[in-house]
């Protein structure tokens, strides 16, 4: 998947998110919940992009790093979610979805980048 395609697929989740969030019956517990999934779902393509910028490699692998977690943590929001059956049924599946694919590529990316480095080092 070329870097631009992979960024407007991470804005889109961020979109995706934000809607979501935004159509959520006001609550303590949804407005905890709101904010931190939105805090790390829009971070992913926000940090991708960074990434894709880096000045260096190793710049390149701590911010692959950073997107990794940030989609983790969007996962573990939306699972939440999820299990307490917050918001949108069918778009909280297709975030879990598109969480679960987008993580899945730069855990590999973050994977390959690290092995490349240890190749060029050696």
């Amino acid at each position: 998947m070329r870097d631009k395609e992979l960024e407007r697929r991470t804005k889109r989740f961020a979109l995706r998110v934000l809607r979501f969030v935004g159509d959520l019956e006001r609550s303590k517990v949804n407005d905890v919940l709101g904010y931190q999934l939105v805090k790390a779902g829009t971070s992913i393509g926000a940090n991708y992009r960074e990434a894709n910028r880096a000045e260096s490699y190793d710049d390149f692998i701590h911010k692959i790093g950073i997107v990794e977690k940030e989609a983790s943590e969007s996962q573990y929001w939306l699972e939440l979610c999820e299990e307490d059956n917050i918001g949108n049924p069918s778009e909280r599946k297709w975030l879990l979805q598109e969480c679960s694919e987008l993580l899945a590529i730069f855990t590999a990316i973050g994977r390959s980048a690290k092995s490349r480095r240890k190749v060029k080092t050696s």
